[in-house]
């Protein structure tokens, strides 16, 4: 049995590296705005899953959480600092996996460039609350999945593939190296 990329009439697979991946980690990021932030990454054992809204994703591709320093994260990311990022953009596209390594801090003008007021849900006594930490993740590696020519022409080509009987996919996937 074939694979599907080998009835894919064009290249599908395109592994990005350097300033053209950080570029697209922050296209796509940007485009979920949210993510699973998993921690406690062990063989064996369930992973320690949870929706984390990204105050920030720096031109070096590195992701910025502001956090509780009395939360299960934090606590999981003292132990084993390495963590996946899970995205999703759209229900067809948009589709990223980060795997990289987050350090925690108390960085005050860090917490200030980051606040939102819709925070004080989290830290009620707002910027200065004691319990507010910045997480910061810098991604070592990552795998991505997209569209080629966004969604419009995505559709079309399933359509068009679907009436002819051929696999005619938009779809783009491969490596990140930052």
């Amino acid at each position: 049995m074939d694979s599907i990329n080998q009835n894919q009439p064009e290249d599908n697979m395109q592994n990005l590296q350097g300033e053209e991946a950080k570029k697209k980690i922050k296209e796509l990021a940007e485009g979920a705005q949210s993510c699973f932030f998993v921690t406690n990454i062990k063989t064996g054992i369930p992973l320690s899953v949870r929706p984390m809204s990204i105050q920030k994703i720096d031109d070096e591709g590195n992701f910025w959480f502001l956090s509780a320093s009395d939360s299960h994260k934090n606590d999981e990311v003292s132990h084993d600092p390495f963590v996946h990022l899970l995205f999703q953009g759209s229900a067809h596209a948009g589709f990223l996996n980060i795997y990289g390594q987050a350090e925690i801090s108390r960085d005050k003008e860090k917490i200030k460039e980051l606040w939102e007021p819709v925070l004080k849900t989290w830290f009620t006594e707002g910027e200065d609350d004691p319990r507010i930490t910045v997480v910061k993740v810098e991604p070592l590696e990552g795998y991505y999945w997209d569209n080629k020519h966004g969604a419009v022409v995505a559709f079309a080509k399933m359509a068009i593939g679907a009436a002819i009987g051929k696999t005619l996919d938009d779809s783009v996937e491969g490596t990140l190296e930052v």
